[in-house]
């Protein structure tokens, strides 16, 4: 059977159509979700409420969907994403002691953000600089080699940022 040529509701009926118009929604989900990051920095729940409706999909499964990917947040995002590397080399070379010196100079744990929206703090498992232990990025750029000197510096241009911002 030719799928190009297969008319949905009567091969399989009036489900059939159902399931295929839900697919097609779901299949537009993704990007939908990419674009309200972008637009908004995260996906605000009013806004999941009304594409939910304009849709026609139930909310807790347009939340299951992005809770599944890590690209997804459902809270504000600070202006730099500071990524601690936890990676084997890292954390024997001092990621614990990066980690320690930015949750404590900016009272926020891992995952959380600043309340002025200047920071959020993340770790991850590896950043593949594994010669440049520790290793930090901020917005996706790699600061190799981070002791005490460059976390302080680091410190500066955030706190700099937070008074300019």
């Amino acid at each position: 059977m030719d799928i190009e040529g297969l008319d949905i509701e009567s091969e399989i009926g009036k489900v059939g159509r159902v399931i295929c118009e839900h697919d097609r929604k779901k299949g537009l989900l993704i990007p939908i979700l990419h674009r309200i990051q972008e637009d908004y920095g995260y996906l605000p729940g009013e806004v999941l409420e009304r594409l939910s409706k304009k849709l026609d999909l139930p909310l807790a499964e347009i939340y299951s969907v992005a809770s599944f990917y890590n690209q997804f947040h459902f809270t504000p995002r600070g202006r730099k994403i500071v990524r601690v590397c936890t990676g084997t080399a890292c954390h024997v070379r001092g990621a614990g002691e990066v980690l320690d010196t930015l949750e404590n100079r900016f009272h926020i744990e891992v995952g959380e953000t600043t309340g002025d929206l200047a920071m959020t703090l993340e770790t991850v498992g590896c950043v593949g600089c594994c010669g440049l232990a520790p290793v930090a990025t901020v917005n996706d750029d790699v600061v190799g080699e981070i002791g005490p000197k460059k976390v302080e510096s680091l410190i500066k241009m955030i706190e700099e940022e937070e008074q300019d911002g």
